[in-house]
């Protein structure tokens, strides 16, 4: 058994190798073919050195050298036991159990009261058009792998990442909406950093927490704090 889980790399260059036995190159080839590139950042480069990792711990085997003219050698690798039996254990853990994988923008929209509404918009409408121009990219290359008669089974994670992109889209235009006609309410972010201050009113950080936590936002001038509902 492997020491520590499979990153994914690992899990991408094994399931390369479970289809036939290939050299890191061809895997990279079938990465971007399959927009598993998308997914997983992977180069030829860092294939070879994820494959050379899984070989140490013997779960590929080097199966032989070829050379194709002028090109150098390549070394092609297969699956053993050891590597099927990883995999299979990755995979099962991987499609069973939700992982919070921390996303930045998540993380930028936690903390976007920072900036003023004119700039949060401003950048919430180039996000748009990034993600609007990653769409279209992205289905111009599905109807390239369509009329490669690549078998759908081999890229269903495409549609996963596009419909977490159209979801995204969706619900940035909503916000943006809000946002700009002032149905969502924003603080200057001057005028937020003093009125946050008043809602410690000498109380420590655990008093402030069991406050926050039981509804009661209460700041010491009897002024609603930012951080309370608002009330029309």
């Amino acid at each position: 058994m492997v020491a520590k889980p499979l990153g994914a790399l690992g899990v991408a260059a094994l399931g390369f190798l479970n289809e036939r036995p290939m050299h890191p190159y061809e895997m990279y080839q079938l990465a971007v073919l399959r927009q598993e590139d998308r997914v997983v950042k992977a180069s030829a480069g860092s294939l070879y050195r994820a494959v050379y990792a899984l070989e140490r711990d013997g779960l590929v085997r080097d199966v032989g050298t070829d050379r194709d003219g002028a090109r150098p050698e390549r070394t092609t690798f297969e699956i053993t036991d050891a590597g099927r039996e990883a995999l299979t254990d990755r995979l099962v853990e991987m499609l069973r159990t939700p992982v919070n994988e921390f996303p930045e923008f998540a993380l930028a929209m936690a903390e976007a009261h920072n900036l003023t509404r004119e700039v949060v918009c401003g950048l919430l409408r180039e996000r748009l058009v990034a993600r609007r121009r990653e769409i279209a990219e992205t289905d111009a290359r599905v109807a390239d792998v369509v009329l490669r008669n690549v078998p759908r089974v081999y890229w269903m994670n495409v549609g996963y990442t596009q419909a977490l992109a159209h979801a995204e889209v969706e619900w940035t235009e909503s916000l943006l909406a809000e946002i700009e006609s002032g149905e969502l309410p924003w603080h200057d972010p001057d005028h937020h950093h003093c009125s946050m201050s008043h809602i410690h009113d000498g109380a420590s950080v655990s008093e402030v927490a069991a406050r926050i936590d039981s509804g009661d936002h209460r700041t010491d001038d009897n002024r609603p704090s930012p951080i309370s509902s608002p009330s029309g």
